[in-house]
């Protein structure tokens, strides 16, 4: 019974710290409908299967169909395509929905039977060493991801002037949008030059533009569309408006710069207090293991130790977001 109970209070705190790491990704927020109602988007309630949109043409094809069909067939029942599909280009990785679901599967049967049959750990043990094997696709992806989107953000302030400059140098909006792949690094030039490629393949220039504020979920790019948007059923001087634009970024950096700054001290509190239990019992396993033992042997201690992992991880997540301000 009570190694039962050590092991839901285990997969439970394994599922918030995964919540934790995709909710950005996942549950809607305020910031979404903002940037929806940037692009003059508005996102209906789907029950059922989905239809296929007339006015949202797929001129590129990115998602393909995986080889694997015990996967594949996990992701058409839960409809995973979509939106795994969008976390994978949005991490520049090449790989499938499918692949994804399969690695994960792989890595979780793997890793259970390693420490099932090769490792002297207890069965409980080897489920939760499955559960974090499994989990490191979906880490890895999250990293990619992050890093390919913030090098995106430190790159789209120069882009947005570059643009402003070479429509006052006489090239047409879509022309300096062919330019940016050949003048900037990935993955400023990759995005915009398959917004190009999708405009010149007979995708009209908006939603080629929304399909861009898609990909990649920044609001100053969201305010880049609308600008441009506007601009197109209006008039107005465009370059003006980049330029500002990406002057209100720029201030916005250093804005987001001095926050990181000030909250040092309670992502460094946050840290520490996390790192301390770990640090306590690793000693203690050295100086004291049968004290430590009690806590893998015993039913009380398997319930101890599984409500003290899972009160850890909910006191990080909750540490994390207080010491968390948007800019």
């Amino acid at each position: 019974m009570g190694t039962f109970l050590f092991l839901m209070f285990a997969v439970w705190g394994a599922a918030v710290g995964a919540w934790f790491l995709v909710s950005k990704y996942v549950k809607s927020s305020d910031m979404d409908r903002i940037k929806a109602r940037l692009i003059g988007t508005s996102k209906a309630k789907k029950s059922g299967k989905k239809k296929s949109d007339p006015s949202q043409p797929q001129v590129i094809q990115t998602i393909e169909t995986s080889k694997n069909k015990f996967a594949q067939m996990l992701v058409d029942k839960y409809q995973w395509g979509p939106k795994l599909g969008m976390y994978l280009d949005q991490a520049g990785l090449k790989w499938t929905p499918a692949r994804l679901v399969h690695l994960t599967l792989v890595l979780l049967l793997g890793g259970t039977a390693f420490g099932w049959l090769m490792l002297p750990i207890p069965k409980w043990l080897a489920i939760i060493l499955g559960v974090a094997a499994a989990s490191g696709p979906s880490l890895f992806v999250y990293k990619k991801r992050a890093i390919r989107l913030k090098r995106f953000e430190e790159l789209f302030p120069e882009t947005l002037e570059f643009v402003s400059r070479s429509m006052r140098a006489g090239h047409a909006f879509s022309v300096s949008l062919e330019m940016i792949h050949r003048e900037f690094q990935e993955p400023v030039a990759g995005e915009f030059r398959r917004t190009f490629e999708e405009h010149n393949l007979g995708l009209p220039l908006d939603v080629a533009l929304e399909k861009l504020a898609g990909r990649i979920p920044s609001l100053d790019v969201h305010f880049f569309v609308s600008a441009v948007l506007l601009q197109k059923r209006t008039g107005g001087n465009l370059a003006e408006i980049l330029d500002k634009l990406a002057y209100v970024i720029r201030e916005r950096f250093k804005l987001r710069g001095r926050i990181r700054a000030v909250s040092a001290h309670g992502r460094m509190t946050a840290t520490a207090l996390s790192l301390i239990p770990i640090a306590v019992a690793v000693l203690m396993f050295y100086t004291n293991p049968d004290y430590v033992k009690f806590f893998f042997t015993d039913d009380t201690g398997n319930i101890m130790l599984g409500s003290a992992v899972a009160l850890q991880l909910i006191g990080y997540a909750v540490m994390k977001q207080i010491v968390k301000i948007e800019v």
